[in-house]
């Protein structure tokens, strides 16, 4: 049985439509590989993983060259046209197996349990509904499964949180592809009932001034059924 549609049913909509931040954000992310040191990101958000595995938002695909060879299939889940395209020519260049596929994080056209991993990486700041998205996160992974984030948001002291919630509430979400500054990616997968395993703070760029960009995350979550020692990302 098909994890998915096979692709012949025609959506009639995407469900994210941001062209001219899609355009802008394939620029700066493919810079930002190495000049904000992202590939070395990438390597330690998906060592060890194996298996299936599901990455929701996956972007213009630049996870994908990172997945080491024990992952038997990839399927990348992204709801912007522009960026799908982009992506689809990267799977065609990765080492294993990616499969593209249009959707949305709070409604993932795949059957329950039936991955090993779910990839976050910087997509819950721009998803509309975080707890659903997170919802449909638990249905897909197996029990014992395991989730790798990598996100940024709220942080750096009282006055970066405000300015953080400022931007949200005025033009950021309309500039950046309905990006959010101020969410809290921890306490979001807490709050879903993950249970959490190692992960660290880290600034983005690690150089420079901070920014309200900056405030990142990295590590491991599991499903509320995983038994056994906790690993890390």
């Amino acid at each position: 049985m098909p994890l998915r549609s096979t692709g012949s049913q025609k959506v009639a909509r995407d469900p994210v439509h941001h062209p001219l931040f899609a355009r802008y954000y394939a620029r700066v992310s493919v810079a930002a590989e190495t000049r904000f040191g992202m590939a070395a990101v990438r390597d330690r958000l998906l060592a060890g993983l194996s298996g299936r595995v599901i990455e929701i938002g996956a972007g213009n695909g630049l996870n994908f060259a990172h997945y080491p060879g024990a992952v038997s299939e990839v399927v990348a889940i992204e709801p912007e046209r522009m960026l799908r395209q982009r992506a689809v020519e990267a799977a065609l260049r990765a080492d294993v197996p990616v499969d593209v596929v249009p959707g949305s994080a709070e409604a993932l056209p795949v059957k329950s349990e039936a991955f090993d991993a779910v990839v976050l990486s910087l997509v819950l700041c721009s998803v509309r509904d975080v707890p659903r998205a997170l919802g449909e996160v638990r249905r897909v992974l197996r029990p014992g499964g395991e989730v790798r984030f990598f996100e940024h948001g709220r942080g750096g002291g009282r006055v970066m949180t405000l300015t953080q919630r400022a931007l949200d509430r005025t033009v950021w979400p309309a500039l950046n592809g309905g990006c959010h500054l101020a969410r809290d990616p921890v306490a979001a997968l807490r709050d879903a009932g993950f249970r959490l395993g190692p992960y660290r703070r880290l600034l983005m760029p690690e150089k420079g001034p901070a920014l309200p960009t900056s405030y990142c995350a990295l590590g491991t979550a599991w499903h509320p059924e995983a038994d056994g020692p906790v690993s890390g990302a």
